[in-house]
């Protein structure tokens, strides 16, 4: 009998199967808005409910799982704010390999409540080629600027004088939507309210699909766009000390062929600076002493227009046409006195003089962006168009008064100062993705970029009643440069590993001359672009190693060769000899996930020839600071992040960076070799409170800083704020400080032959803010469907 069963069942074998490998792929989207959703999860579980696979999906919504598999299993799909779905699936020999196609999941009402009150997190994600932050509803994330928003995201931080660095480096490239844009330049992102970003991408080892610029990498600001159907939008009101007054209201409507978006911001602003000198010159003969006090009053007047629309042409094609104008009006005072001593012991000071300054500054940013987007039938296949076209104006005026108090009192010539400037750049470039098969992908595309500048800079002197040339400032600077790229890149996953390799070219060619033709200069480079981005996929966890080749090109202001005079003491020259930089990356990553705690730690190493750092010299008495190339600085180091929720209403988040660097070279004859270690953290808190409301804390430290020239010592600074929901969660109430205790303050030491000079700089006081934002949406978003998002990523 036993026999006889078991050949039975030898029998029926063949209509179970036999287990084998099987690939399951889709999409998986909005079931009314039709919006891709990326990080679903999506689970395979076997007959007996047993979990055997686990994922999530892509920035695109797309998934494809691959393991050992047979008979019938369960495919099951879960998202926040939506309602679970699961489908049953049979393997055999004959179906190995299922296409999904498109999974649409219903929104849960409760669940989206829910979202809108209690999700705060801030999600952490680590793709091939970059790092993914999630805003969310961090309290410091509500009110201010991007500079605010920034300022909190791991690895990046922003100097109180508004300069982004990324793991120490300032060389670096930030896009807003994937685009650059005249918000990123001139500390600009002040004008980009904190609320309107939806996530930060941070970039250590950008693949060729990116532009080369950047040696520390590049930082891309994704804002907010209207997902919900109808009149939907908010508006923000601002009030603060020193005065930070804003009304942003956002504007938005969505149909089922079209979404307007728009964003308005009018800002009145005030800023208290202040700044120090303690120098020592002639200090190994006969020392002479300096101290300068600066006291900075700037008032900023700024309005913001960004407007735009989604057009949806059919299932698979959309345009996009959108406008931004930025303009500004800055009326900045300055007082500065010098005090001169050759015998600290004296009473009184040998020479005693005051400088005041009155600035008034007018600037005009327009941007005007079309993208046309094509999907096909065949998942992830995609053809884009981008063209933008920037145009600029600036007008700025010092007048300067000077005047001798002790020995005796005289009054110097006025000066005057007027830099007019503009700029025109349009771009144009077209990108194709085509999948292979449902794992490899190929994609490549070109660019071109043409940037014209004119400067025109004049400094005067008072003579009697006539006003003439100070100092033989005066000329025009025009400045040309287009550059014409082409990449191609190749991706492709064999079971749990990705790579993807990439080549980029980029052709350069500058033109900088002034109109007396005392500075002419072209400048053409060719160069290649390689890049590696390799990926190991764990079950709650990835490791990647990364390479890039990058390039860094000097700024305008890096070139221009003339200099402010509104300092007596100190003044900043461009260097229209420098050349741009090349660095070698490599980066090793590891992203581990557990229920409450969130691990990321980075091993980085950094080889960049051509280095450009600024060097300090003294000659007629004033000392001058310029850019210059040395022959390379060597940096590598570590970095630790870290993410714990142990208890719901509890988010803590640490983060270590610490590295080294080397550099070697020399100028005007000086040794400028020199080694270093550097460390930054920062520690954040937030916290749920009853009544809704809820409080978050930022400590951010940055260790001492050194080079062959300079030291930089340790900056740290705090900032804290609570926030409550009103109106049936409608409204929100935010509180807010910014650098409290004015703990902000950025102390150096420069020494050089015979002179010693210490500084401390305070750009920004300590800044207390009230904001109430009102968010409203007139429409059941479960009417409409979704437009397609564009090329915004």
């Amino acid at each position: 009998m036993k026999q006889l069963t078991i050949s039975i069942l030898i029998l029926f074998i063949p209509l179970f199967g036999f287990a084998q490998k099987a690939i399951i792929s889709g999409k998986v989207q909005d079931h009314a808005t039709k919006e891709v959703l990326p990080y679903v999860t999506v689970m395979v579980q076997d007959s007996t409910s047993k979990t055997i696979i686990t994922a999530i999906t892509d920035d695109h919504g797309l998934f494809n799982l691959e393991g050992t598999l047979a008979g019938t299993i369960k495919i099951l799909f879960s998202y926040i704010g939506y309602q679970n779905y699961e489908r049953d699936l049979k393997i055999n020999s004959e179906k190995s390999k299922i296409d999904l196609r498109t999974i649409g999941l219903m929104t849960d009402a409760v669940q989206l409540k829910a979202v809108e009150i209690n999700a705060a997190k801030s999600n952490v994600s680590l793709k091939l080629d970059k790092k993914v932050f999630e805003v969310g509803k961090d309290v410091l994330s509500q009110n201010g600027s991007a500079h605010d928003v920034l300022n909190g995201v791991p690895s990046i931080a922003v100097s109180p004088s508004g300069a982004i660095s990324l793991r120490g480096n300032s060389n670096l490239l930030v896009l807003i939507n994937g685009r650059q844009s005249g918000l990123t330049q001139n500390n600009a992102l002040d004008q980009i309210a904190a609320d309107q970003i939806e996530r930060i991408e941070v970039i250590t080892n950008p693949s060729s699909r990116y532009d080369a610029a950047g040696s520390a990498g590049i930082i891309n600001i994704i804002l907010k766009k209207n997902k919900k159907s109808g009149f939907s939008g908010q508006v923000r009101l601002v009030a603060g000390s020193p005065n930070d007054s804003r009304l942003n209201p956002s504007l938005n409507y969505k149909s089922n062929k079209i979404n307007i978006f728009s964003n308005f911001s009018i800002r009145s602003s005030d800023y208290k600076g202040l700044y120090t000198t303690d120098q020592v010159t002639n200090s190994t003969t006969t020392p002479n002493y300096m101290n300068r006090v600066q006291n900075e009053d700037r008032h900023d007047d700024g309005k913001l227009l960004y407007l735009g629309a989604d057009y949806y042409i059919n299932e698979h094609q959309t345009i996009t046409a959108a406008f931004l104008k930025n303009a500004t009006h800055d009326n900045d005072k300055t007082n500065l006195l010098y005090n001169y001593d050759s015998d600290l012991e004296n009473t009184e000071p040998d020479s005693l003089l005051v400088r005041n300054g009155k600035s008034m500054e007018k600037r005009a940013y327009n941007q005007f962006e079309f993208n046309y987007t094509h999907t096909f039938k065949q998942i992830e296949k995609k053809w884009t168009v981008d063209v933008q076209y920037d145009w600029w104006n600036s007008d700025k005026k010092w007048d300067l008064s000077t005047q001798r108090l002790l020995p005796y009192a005289s009054v110097y010539p006025g000066i005057r100062t007027s830099s007019v400037g503009n700029s025109k750049d349009f771009l144009a470039k077209t990108d194709f993705v085509q999948p292979i098969d449902s794992v490899s992908v190929l994609e490549f595309g070109i660019k071109t970029e043409i940037r014209t500048v004119t400067s025109d800079y004049l400094a005067e002197e008072q003579k009697d009643n006539n006003w003439v040339i100070y100092q033989n400032i005066d000329n025009d600077l025009n400045y040309d440069e287009s550059i014409t790229g082409a990449y191609a890149q190749f991706s492709d996953k064999i079971k749990k590993f990705t790579y993807m390799l990439g080549l980029r070219t980029e052709f350069t060619n500058i033109s900088i001359k002034d109109a007396e033709n005392a500075y002419s200069d072209k400048k053409k480079y060719n160069k290649l672009f390689p890049t590696v981005n390799l990926s190991y996929k764990f079950d709650a966890s990835t490791l990647q190693l990364n390479y890039s080749k990058r390039i860094r090109r000097p700024y305008l202001y890096d070139l221009y060769p003339f200099n402010e005079v509104t300092d007596l003491n100190a003044q900043y020259i461009g260097n229209p000899d420098l050349n741009p930089s090349y660095t070698d990356a490599f980066e090793m990553a590891f992203l581990k996930t557990w229920k409450t705690f969130t691990l990321n730690p980075s091993v980085y190493y950094q080889n960049e020839k051509g280095y450009i750092q600024d060097f300090t010299y003294r000659q007629d008495d004033i000392f001058l600071t310029t850019p210059i190339n040395i022959d390379y600085e060597i940096r590598s180091g570590i970095e630790l992040s870290t993410l714990y929720n142990p208890l719901k209403w509890l988010q803590i988040n640490v983060e270590m960076n610490f590295y080294s660097f080397k550099q070697k070279g020399n100028y005007m004859g000086e040794n400028l070799d020199y080694n270093s270690n550097n460390f930054t953290g920062r520690l954040s808190t937030q916290i749920k409170l009853p009544a809704k409301f809820s409080f978050q804390g930022r400590y951010n430290f940055r260790g001492e800083k050194r080079n062959a020239q300079t030291t930089t010592e340790a900056l740290q600074s705090l900032d804290f704020g609570f926030s409550k929901l009103l109106l049936k969660d409608k409204a929100t109430i935010v509180f807010d400080v910014t650098n409290a205790f004015n703990l902000r303050q950025n102390k150096s030491v420069t020494t050089g032959t015979d002179y010693v000079v210490r500084g401390n700089s305070i750009p920004n006081a300590a800044r207390y803010r009230l904001s109430f934002v009102y968010r409203f949406n007139l429409t059941d978003p479960k009417t409409i469907r979704q437009a397609n998002d564009a090329n915004r990523n």
